[in-house]
């Protein structure tokens, strides 16, 4: 067997890592993805994973809904005097202040009530759907970059690092390598805590190897020692050429790891990935101070966030890169609506999340959510936005990847949102977003037995379907194209339960959400 066959034949299931002094490897190719590119672009993509389920309406709080807010948890909300507005309906918790003077400055946009249909509500399931962009009834072993770098680099890892791709495609700071990046044979990342700290493995002296599975394992281990010697070469290069101009905040671990990426991307390492990490926002218990509700664990994560990122694009401008990286947030679930008797929350659905940059279009993405006069068990905030659509958005105005690829490698039902605006690195044609342009309204409202959706439409292929309130799709009320102009539809609920519904129509470049009540 060849080490080509072998690394097609092993699959998902023989993704090796290797140790680097704490570092843990798996050897990754440059793909011709960025060649693809204008090269003098080095564009760069920054993950932010808020380990944990993040409560979204202790983070972005919608104004205009704060008296309901405050009928389903008033020993977790803050003084609305204390709110940074962002507008007179919108704002952030108090500990964010260097988000929104991002937000002030035009590098920083709020998307709202972002999820999934049928939110998983476990850790491990959803983490494993928002990395892999899956659906939440289908397992998939591959990561959402993972499957995009491998059709750019087939053969990966025979014959990388080289002369003309010499580092490393992706880097995931901390401990753990993100399956964000895992193609089908292996995985497209490595992970390191300390790029000063590397220290070389031993290669062995090599001689032969028998014509056996054996041998071609060993063959492929020892190939892969090599590969993730030179990567360590290369990051231990650009660390050393690399400075960092501005303040990072000490005692914060994601601040060392973005103060570390923003070294090596000075640098010059030709890293497009990167994915760093915060955790501790399962916050079932003592989200806040019960004598001061700004303060508090979630308090505490959401300053160290805010100053992280902060900093870190302060960093970028003060060294002339601003305009080569985009960072977005996320995390697997948001929180319920209501707050527990532990003076916590616990796991929910939707939450919003931050894309930022100097070439994001500063913008709040979506509507507010609705709060219910009323709170179903566990209800949690209703998906708005399918968070696979901003993955697909990115990769089509950051990376240039064609419709048709982001429908096949990450959604078929992808749906472009205006994320990105144009800066100097590229000028692409961009597509309104139409959501101010379509109305919708729902009747009687709360209803017995039936109801009405009557909605505007600029025209188009339209998907109309039914959420409870956990985030289950209960049905597809209309899949089909529909014309420009003002339509009505029927909603027989005569077998569903009293409780709070909602109602969601997505068309191309806009989405609606509408709570429906049933008596």
């Amino acid at each position: 067997m060849k080490r080509r066959e072998f690394l097609k034949n092993t699959g998902a299931a023989v993704s090796i890592p290797f140790l680097l002094n704490g570092m843990r490897l798996s050897a990754m190719p440059r793909s011709p993805l960025f060649n693809a590119i204008d090269p003098a672009s080095d564009r760069v993509l920054i993950l932010v994973q808020m380990n944990g389920g993040n409560d979204g309406l202790n983070m972005v709080f919608p104004i205009d809904q704060y008296d309901r807010l405050a009928n389903v948890r008033a020993n977790l909300l803050i003084p609305k005097n204390k709110i940074l507005a962002l507008k007179d309906t919108l704002g952030l918790h108090p500990a964010m202040g260097a988000l929104r003077a991002l937000y002030e400055e035009e590098n920083l946009a709020v998307v709202q009530s972002v999820g999934y249909p049928n939110q998983n509500r476990s850790h491990f399931r959803s983490t494993d759907i928002w990395l892999s962009s899956s659906p939440a009834n289908e397992y998939w072993n591959t990561g959402w970059l993972g499957r995009y770098l491998e059709t750019q680099a087939p053969g990966y890892p025979i014959d990388y690092p080289n002369a003309s791709a010499p580092d490393p495609f992706a880097i995931t700071m901390g401990s753990t390598v993100s399956e964000t990046c895992q193609g089908t044979a292996t995985n497209f990342s490595l992970t390191l805590s300390d790029p000063f700290a590397l220290i070389k493995l031993t290669e062995g002296n090599g001689g032969e190897t028998p014509d056996t599975p054996y041998g071609n394992e060993l063959s492929f281990l020892r190939t892969s020692i090599v590969q993730s010697n030179a990567y360590g070469d290369s990051i231990s290069g650009a660390a050393k050429k690399g400075k960092n101009l501005a303040t990072y905040p000490t005692g914060n671990r994601l601040a060392d790891q973005l103060k570390n990426i923003a070294l090596m991307i000075s640098g010059g390492l030709k890293t497009k990935i990167y994915i760093a990490n915060i955790g501790g926002f399962d916050t079932h218990a003592t989200q806040v101070d019960s004598a001061d509700k700004t303060q508090g664990v979630h308090a505490n994560l959401l300053g160290q966030l805010s100053d992280a990122i902060g900093a870190f694009q302060n960093d970028l401008k003060m060294l002339g890169l601003e305009q080569r990286v985009v960072g977005i947030t996320f995390s697997e679930f948001g929180r319920q609506i209501g707050s527990n008797a532990s003076v916590g929350t616990d796991h929910g659905t939707a939450a919003p999340l931050f894309v930022f940059g100097s070439c994001i279009q500063t913008q709040v993405l979506g509507n507010n959510p609705q709060i219910p006069e009323k709170l179903t068990t566990q209800e949690g905030v209703a998906m708005q936005i399918d968070f696979r659509d901003i993955y697909g958005s990115i990769l089509k105005d950051w990376f240039q990847v064609p419709d048709q690829d982001i429908k096949a490698l990450i959604h078929p039902n992808f749906t472009y949102l205006p994320i990105l605006k144009d800066c100097n690195l590229t000028t692409p044609t961009r597509e309104a977003y139409l959501n101010d342009l379509v109305d919708l309204k729902l009747y009687p409202n709360p209803f017995a037995s039936e109801a009405t959706l009557r909605f505007s439409s600029p025209g188009g292929h339209i998907r109309i379907s039914l959420f409870d309130a956990i985030g289950s799709e209960l049905e597809v009320l209309a899949d089909q194209s529909f014309a420009s102009g003002a339509h009505e539809l029927m909603i027989d609920g005569q077998r569903l339960a009293s409780g709070n519904y909602y109602v969601r129509v997505q068309g191309r470049q806009f989405v609606k959400t509408g709570i429906l009540i049933k008596r």
